[in-house]
């Protein structure tokens, strides 16, 4: 009954809507409705001459952060393309294969090219040509992160050349693309024809105050104590990249548990789009050797292996002689046999048979190569300072493994440039790792930057780098050098251990050594499962059981924790409890091989000892900065020194402490810095006027000696003393109302008291290589003290010491003076006029305003003046008569001259014409030095055709002649 219900409302609505044909708008309606009874048709086609790109999505989410992998749309005829995307970070990776493979090749041929250009942050390249140059290290340490987890899972005989080339599209600057072009690789070999056992998820793992943060950004980076880059498949891991802030190895399995179970939400995504848009795999040819040849090549090669691997005293070298020589044998015996199946797949045959022999002694036995125990680490042989002219260096064995590292220290300038898009845009220390070959006793060529060379120093590096000062307490660029200079395995962990104890020895303020060491691994699987059913862990293994062996697991770090991990395999997958257990031995060899390292050298040295080089970090102002720019070549060549300039802070490195001062003075000379009153500087005599001298100095200042400023004893004539381009070091000491510079020699020159000069012994002055008239100190008598405290009557007879102050003078500069000077035009009777006023008048000796209030009687009543100064008032100093004289320093007026034979007689009353005896103190070059009964000084100019053969300490009978500016009597000798 319902069933004709049905039927009957069909037909009645398949009557109505033909009806409705014919009306007006029916057309729509019939077509409308019919819609809804119909199957729904595909999508709409696109309009003549547009072409429409099937794509493919797949979404996922990993730490809050959406990630997706697109293909489809771009790459179309690559093997396999696939754009993973994060935020506005696009990353493109692309596969391809070769169609055949070599037919003798053993290997598989993989290569991972990974690239950043510079347009992924929109950024024009600076380069001369303005375009990407060779693979930069960054570039290749990402193409070792994509290729060392998807080695492993490419099928045994697959040997067809593969190329894996990712391409970053898009940057924004927050995520690292390292991880995300791991995960495109995989995903594109997932789609390709390509034969391989993946898929596999990558995921970075930090930890921020304690905190695991899953995919952190660079700037949280900045912030974390641990950088993990994990690669794993669904149950195994494929591979662990590690640089820490000496994490511990139970913090660090917390961290690498959490990352396989965050890494393999890649893996279904992955599986999905394969599903959607993958290619079905190609049966490829596949190198294989037969069960039958395998056999016949391990019956002859077995046993002789066997016997090598048991004679323990076998060197490297030694052992790979002999197993040559095994091989040619069974090689002649299967060209008697003419056996060519089997001597094509020969040496990779007999590979096989000695990784056999050496695993099953190894797992049954518990013997190794060298006859070492499981755990026991080959013996170690360290030397610091090995070459000391270096800044540091150092020498360090274990077993044949033997490493030359050195230390190399330079300006801040001298940090090396990245130019990556994310990251860092400057590196201050660097670690070189350089493998010869005659470390392994072969002939090859040195090319370029080598992936192998790149990985191991940068995990070298990345070990270092925790226990390196901040860069505000060690400012210094650091480059360590590390030499193999012979291989047997771990090359890059004993870089570790050398570079740690150059470091030392370079003087850096490490906090404590860093040493590493490399742990294996020998396993026994199940062949139905390929589960591991027996394994052994190996501690500092050799070369050739790293060759044989299943894993390379190279950890290093501190007595405190972890600082650097690098983990390689070569099974598809080595499960995470394993790794975990083999953390233990490795702490327990890193703490032996740190005892024997502090043993050589424990703390850093002094960094200036030895040749180590010297720092100076100057300041500039804009204008002085372009000034050492203009003059950086020229002082760099003068002095040997490097200087180098950077966000406005100039930094100086000399080799030598004598180097550096040269530096700085010519920095300072040339460029000049900001004047400092009681700084030293360094300047060049420009002019001299009677009334000074003007220096330029700091870099084209100028500014004024004064004649005051120039001795501390009296000066008469300014060009006695300085020449024109005579360089001096001069003090600044203030500048006058007019903000000119006033400067100061006589500051820099000891100034000696008379207790000193009365305590010194004397000698005759033609012991001394002297020129002219050298001055004389004002020194007084042994019992000038004891006169001082005398009677009243001896106290009325002195004259109070006068406080010299500054002349009251203003300074001009010597543009302004030579313009008065051509103004003035001066006669020549009235330039003798004013030379005989400024003889007469010889300017006051400069001293500072505490030094005048010092020298103010503290008695508020003031001393009479004896006679003796009111003649000495008097009395007109003859410059040109005195006959440079005015070179003897000038007297304290306070002393008293002995102008008789008695002593009760005071020198104060000495007048012209007075006959005395006096005493020869010291023989010049020009004169005499008299010495009167107590203790003050005249002096004698030699005359012509006069004698001149005197003897210090000879009597003789002099008369005052006259008196110079400053009172000091002036003597001609009595026949």
């Amino acid at each position: 009954m319902s069933m004709a219900v049905a039927s009957l409302r069909f037909l009645a609505r398949r009557r109505h809507h033909l009806r409705l044909t014919g009306v007006p708008g029916a057309r729509a309606a019939f077509l409308s409705d019919a819609a809804e009874d119909l199957p729904r048709a595909g999508p709409t086609p696109p309009p003549p001459g547009r072409k429409v790109l099937e794509s493919f999505r797949e979404e996922f989410e990993i730490g809050g952060r959406l990630i997706a992998f697109e293909t489809g749309k771009v790459a179309r005829f690559a093997n396999g393309s696939v754009v993973i995307s994060m935020e506005d970070t696009n990353v493109l990776a692309t596969v391809a294969a070769a169609k055949s493979s070599d037919p003798v090749r053993d290997f598989l041929p993989l290569t991972v090219d990974y690239q950043e250009k510079q347009f992924a942050q929109g950024v024009i390249p600076t380069t001369y040509m303005r375009r990407e140059g060779a693979p930069k290290e960054r570039e290749l340490l990402c193409g070792r992160i994509i290729d060392r987890p998807i080695r492993p899972l490419f099928p045994r005989g697959f040997y067809h050349d593969v190329q894996i080339t990712v391409n970053v599209l898009s940057s924004d600057g927050k995520q690292d693309p390292d991880v995300m072009a791991a995960n495109a690789s995989s995903a594109a070999l997932m789609l390709s024809d390509v034969p391989w056992n993946g898929p596999i998820g990558v995921i970075r793992v930090g930890r921020i105050d304690g905190n695991f943060v899953l995919n952190p950004t660079v700037d949280e980076l900045g912030l974390s104590d641990l950088n993990l880059v994990y690669a794993c498949s669904r149950d195994k891991t494929l591979m662990i990249d590690v640089q820490a802030r000496e994490i511990t190895e139970r913090d660090l399995q917390a961290g690498m548990k959490l990352a396989h179970s965050e890494a393999v939400k890649c893996i279904d995504p992955q599986i999905r789009l394969a599903k959607r848009a993958g290619k079905e795999k190609k049966e490829y040819k596949l190198s294989m050797i037969s069960d039958e040849s395998y056999e016949k090549i391990r019956t002859l090669s077995e046993a002789p292996i066997e016997e090598v691997f048991t004679d323990k005293t076998y060197g490297k070298f030694e052992r790979g002689e002999a197993l040559q020589n095994i091989t040619e044998s069974v090689k002649a015996k299967l060209e008697e046999e003419c056996d060519e199946e089997s001597l094509k797949f020969l040496p990779k045959a007999v590979d096989t048979v000695r990784k056999q022999v050496i695993r099953n002694r190894i797992i049954k036995e518990g013997l190794r190569v060298d006859g070492r125990q499981l755990d026991e680490v080959r013996p170690l042989f360290c030397e610091s300072s090995t070459y000391p002219i270096l800044h540091g260096s150092a020498l360090f064995s274990r077993g044949d493994t033997q490493v030359l590292c050195t230390v190399t220290l330079g300006a801040p300038g001298d940090a090396q440039r990245l130019d990556s898009i994310v990251g860092p845009p400057t590196k201050r220390f660097m670690l070189h790792y350089s493998f010869p070959p005659f470390s392994i006793n072969e002939v090859a060529k040195r090319g370029g930057l080598n992936r192998r060379e790149v990985g191991h120093g940068t995990l070298a590096e990345k070990a270092l780098l925790a226990v390196l000062p901040p860069e505000d307490d060690f400012p210094y660029t650091v480059r360590i050098n590390s030499e193999v200079m012979a291989s047997d395995g771990s090359t890059s962990m004993a870089s570790v251990c050398g570079g740690s104890m150059a470091l030392m020895d370079a003087g850096i303020p490490v906090r404590e050594h860093v040493a590493g060491v490399s742990v294996g691994l020998v396993s026994e699987s199940d062949p139905a499962t390929g589960d591991i059913s027996n394994y052994r862990i190996l501690t500092d293994i050799l070369g050739l059981e790293d060759h044989l062996g299943d894993m390379d697991f190279k950890i290093a770090g501190t007595r405190r924790g972890i600082t650097a991990i690098q983990l390689d395999i070569k099974p598809a997958g080595i499960p995470l409890d394993i790794v975990c257990e083999s953390l233990e031995p490795a702490r327990k060899a890193r703490n032996q091989i740190l005892d024997r390292m502090d043993q050589e050298i424990s703390s850093a040295r002094a960094i200036n000892d030895g040749s180590g080089p010297r720092l100076a970090t100057l300041s500039f102002s804009s204008d002085s900065l372009r000034k050492l720019l203009f003059h950086r070549k020229k002082i760099e060549k003068d002095t040997g020194a490097r200087v180098s300039v950077s966000d406005g802070t100039v930094t100086i490195v000399a080799k030598t402490q004598p180097i550096m001062d040269k530096a700085l003075e010519k920095v300072e000379f040339l460029v000049g810095r900001e004047i400092e009153v009681g700084r030293t500087y360094k300047g060049i005599v420009s002019s001299i006027k009677e009334y000074g001298a003007f220096v330029e100095f700091n870099g084209g200042q100028q500014g004024l000696l004064h004649i005051s400023e120039l001795s501390h004893e009296p000066v008469s004539k300014v060009s006695d003393i300085v020449s024109v381009g005579q360089v001096l070091s001069l003090t600044c000491i203030g500048q006058d109302v007019r903000g000119n510079i006033k400067l100061s020699l006589k500051a820099t020159l000891p100034h000696r008291h008379k207790k000193e000069l009365a305590s010194q012994d004397t000698a005759p002055l033609a012991n001394q290589d002297l020129v002219g008239w050298a001055a004389v100190e004002n020194m007084a008598s042994k019992d000038s003290d004891i006169e001082q405290s005398n009677s009243k009557d001896e106290d009325s007879t002195t004259e109070e010491t006068p406080a010299f102050s500054s002349p009251a003078v203003i300074i001009r500069s010597a543009a302004d003076c030579d313009a008065q000077d051509v103004a003035d035009a001066p006669t020549k009777k009235q330039s003798k006029a004013a030379s005989s006023k400024a003889a007469k008048s010889s300017p006051r000796v400069y001293k500072a305003a505490k030094e005048r209030q010092e020298a103010k009687p503290a008695s508020p009543k003031k001393a009479s003046s004896t006679s003796t100064a009111k003649k000495n008032k008097k009395v007109k100093a003859d410059d040109s008569g005195s006959n440079g004289l005015d070179a003897i320093p000038e007297q304290d007026i306070s002393n008293t001259l002995k102008c008789s034979t008695s002593t009760n007689f005071r020198s104060g009353s000495m007048k012209l014409g007075d006959v005395v005896t006096v005493k020869v103190y010291q023989i010049r070059a020009y004169g005499l030095v008299l010495e009167l009964s107590d203790g003050v000084r005249g002096m004698h100019k030699f005359v012509e055709n006069g004698r001149k053969d005197f003897e210090v300490g000879e009597e003789v009978l002099a008369k005052c002649s006259s008196f110079n500016a400053k009172g000091v009597p002036v003597f001609s000798l009595l026949d």
